[in-house]
């Protein structure tokens, strides 16, 4: 069992918690970046991770049969095939295509069950859209795991949503951002 230092631990450790001047995908501007990937890039890390965030889902509900794990690409793979591996489930992810996510390489089917995968959540919009996609296939949604929840917990679904840290870094509109006025430059770290 891991304690949320455990988990920030290993999140300093691998350079996946930034520091500075952000840009982020929802267009505010933050002074801290969850990046993910650098955690996500030493496997053994990345496995013991989602086992803990798997662990706590069914610790915490009975989500009933599950058929897959799903994520939206591309942050969100890596988590997918590591929690659908915890699970022992099929994995499958859905792609970005002139700015929406679509399913390209895979089909969901009408009655399967899946638990939805991603790195990090700010507001949510990449998962409500993974979970649009899984519900216009006539296949349900039985929760949702994240590794890193920026909103602590204001991005709200239907479903319930397990995470491993629930942090809210100040985030700013590009015209309130003290940064922005400090005429600092920001960084696309990636999303």
């Amino acid at each position: 069992m891991m304690t949320e230092k455990d988990v920030m631990q290993r999140l300093e450790e691998t350079g996946a918690l930034l520091n500075g001047h952000f840009e982020l995908r929802s267009g505010l501007h933050s002074n801290r970046f969850f990046q993910c990937a650098n955690v996500l890039r030493y496997p053994r890390t990345a496995g013991e991770l989602c086992e803990e965030l798997v662990r706590r889902m069914r610790e915490a509900a009975d989500i009933g049969v599950v058929d897959g794990v799903i994520s939206p690409a591309l942050g969100g793979i890596l988590v997918g095939h590591e929690v659908a591996r915890a699970m022992d489930q099929k994995c499958i992810f859905a792609e970005k295509q002139d700015n929406k996510l679509v399913m390209r390489r895979f089909t969901i089917k009408p009655g399967e069950r899946y638990v939805v995968a991603e790195d990090v959540i700010t507001r949510g919009g990449r998962v409500q859209e993974t979970v649009d996609l899984v519900k216009a296939a006539g296949a349900e949604v039985a929760a949702i795991l994240v590794l890193v929840d920026r909103s602590a917990g204001k991005a709200v679904f239907e479903y319930p949503v397990f995470s491993l840290l629930q942090l809210a870094p100040e985030v700013w509109e590009p015209a309130e951002c003290p940064m922005c006025a400090a005429q600092q430059p920001f960084v696309h770290p990636g999303s």
